[in-house]
């Protein structure tokens, strides 16, 4: 059944994400409840399928695409209940298609079983840090966005992507709600991996604990900028890129490395 839900699901994303499109060439074409509805029908069969995916008989497997697949499916979550209350409909056109290719790749490409043994605390931290990464994936979607809008007044263009966003105070004030949100549960991520996990410098964890604590300290003069000396546009574009890089490159980054490289 995984291979038939996970074909459902990625021809659901595929077609909300060709609906947004054409809501955004078309100023307010078809009913955006129906993208919603995809997008949440799709959500949920990534669940059920990234859930089989990942428990297995007496262990885990966060091995690397099944993990993609499970960040992914959180940054939609998170995308679809932030649009209730803030008008983000346009990042479904980056969320969708990433969720739809992370799953279709974790569940052809399944990995072995990477631990058999997690405490409370370290499931805890794994949760923490997944909703984290997604929240600054989203500030990076964001951010990309921002630019464009601003981009586009400064060349007073009025057509297209820049008619369907919120104004730019707007935009600005949910990316730096994001990075406020994310760091946050960053935090909370590093303390609980510094307390529960045995030694975040080991050699296997250095350079994801080491570009972590970069990326920690990269959104939080961000934030310091931003609240001091009223960073925006381009300058939160920089930073929120340069820290999403190197969070992902910190995830990402080495479990490449250890499973598609020396794997």
């Amino acid at each position: 059944m995984l291979p038939m839900l996970t074909l459902i699901a990625v021809s659901l994303y595929l077609i909300a994400s060709q609906w947004q499109l054409k809501r955004i060439a078309h100023k307010n074409s078809g009913p955006r409840s129906r993208i919603q509805l995809f997008g949440s029908a799709a959500l949920a069969l990534q669940w059920i399928v990234t859930a089989k995916l990942i428990v297995q008989v007496d262990s885990i497997n966060l091995s690397f695409f099944v993990a993609g697949s499970l960040i992914s499916s959180a940054v939609v979550a998170i995308l679809l209940f932030s649009s209730l209350r803030h008008k983000l409909d346009n990042l479904f056109v980056g969320a969708f298609p990433m969720a739809a290719i992370t799953l279709a790749l974790g569940s052809l490409f399944q990995g072995t079983p990477s631990t058999s043994d997690i405490s409370t605390g370290v499931l805890v931290h794994i949760t923490l840090s997944v909703l984290a990464y997604s929240l600054f994936t989203l500030a990076a979607l964001q951010a990309l966005l921002l630019s464009q809008q601003d981009k586009a007044l400064k060349n007073h263009t009025t057509r297209g992507l820049l008619h369907s966003l919120p104004p730019l105070q707007v935009m600005e004030s949910l990316l730096f709600e994001m990075i406020a949100a994310g760091e946050i549960l960053l935090t909370l991520a590093l303390m609980t991996g510094f307390f529960y996990t045995d030694d975040l410098f080991a050699q296997h964890l250095v350079h994801k604990t080491l570009l972590s604590i970069a990326a920690w300290v990269i959104f939080a003069i961000l934030l310091v900028g931003r609240t001091m000396f009223g960073w925006r546009s381009r300058t939160a574009l920089r930073w929120t890129l340069s820290g999403f890089s190197l969070l992902m490159l910190a995830f990402f980054g080495s479990k490449a490395v250890l499973e598609l490289i020396l794997g």
